[in-house]
């Protein structure tokens, strides 16, 4: 086959607007997905959309990170001043990760909840999300040992399905 020198000429012509229109369907498809405060305003140019899409991405980025600290902050995870409060041996009270085991037997549930000093907000969390899954509470306990906390809470769960 002969390589002519308009027919490459073609080619690139030719990958030069696909990649164009490509570019295109993407740029669009980029501005689509950032909101618009009104649908009236006009068309933005092409740096302008690529602006707000940037500016959108950011205000994400830091609402993310907002959020994540709220939620650290409402699981008991920020704890920076407890991290001072260092005991003699150089170990800091009340920092564990908690840990849950849940054990069926019958139509009862066994829930043991291994937790730092400072979590009482998962043993809450605990209760309430068994009240919601229809677990009627019959007993709970706890005990300390130095500076973990044992929690057993004992549950009846009703059968839900049809007979």
């Amino acid at each position: 086959m002969e390589n002519s020198p308009s027919s490459s000429r073609t080619d690139r012509k030719t990958a030069e607007r696909n990649r164009r229109n490509q570019m295109k369907a993407l740029y669009s498809q980029l501005n689509s997905l950032v909101p618009h405060q009104n649908s009236r305003e006009p068309v933005l140019s092409l740096p302008d959309q690529l602006n707000e899409a940037a500016s959108y991405i950011k205000r994400l980025q830091t609402n993310l990170e907002k959020m994540k600290e709220k939620k650290d902050s409402l699981m008991g995870v920020e704890r920076t001043n407890y991290a001072s409060m260092a005991s003699c041996n150089g170990t800091a009270t009340g920092l564990r990760p908690p840990q849950i085991e849940v054990r069926e037997m019958g139509s009862t549930l066994e829930v043991v909840l291994i937790t730092g000093l400072d979590s009482q907000f998962m043993f809450n969390e605990t209760i309430r999300v068994l009240h919601e899954e229809g677990a009627e509470i019959i007993n709970a306990s706890f005990s300390v040992v130095e500076d973990t906390v044992f929690h057993t809470i004992h549950s009846k769960v009703e059968d839900s399905a049809p007979q």
